[in-house]
């Protein structure tokens, strides 16, 4: 006779190049370089190419940022608007977290 419980699904879980900490991948800002060289935000997280994550807090992106982390992840140079785009998507994420 089989066994028929299942085992739970490993939720997958990525570190805040900020913060060092690990958290459940779902919850992070991924920031993607394309194959073709592009970086930009991925909000699903199925974007093909290099990723690296921040936690939806400024002060992880201040860090990140300023020791040059997210650049050192995607090996490129990453242009202030993106950071910009961060910024702003980030702000709007803590202004939605405090509503609650």
């Amino acid at each position: 006779m089989k066994n028929n419980t299942q085992k739970p699904r490993k939720i997958p879980e990525r570190r805040c190049t900020g913060c060092g900490g690990t958290f459940p991948k779902k919850d992070l800002v991924r920031v993607v370089r394309s194959p073709e060289g592009e970086v930009s935000l991925d909000f699903t997280g199925k974007k093909s190419g290099r990723g690296a994550y921040v936690c939806p807090k400024l002060d992880c992106l201040k860090k990140a940022r300023k020791a040059g982390r997210i650049s050192k992840s995607l090996e490129c140079a990453v242009t202030p608007e993106v950071y910009e785009a961060l910024e702003e998507e980030i702000a709007l994420m803590e202004k939605e977290r405090a509503e609650e």
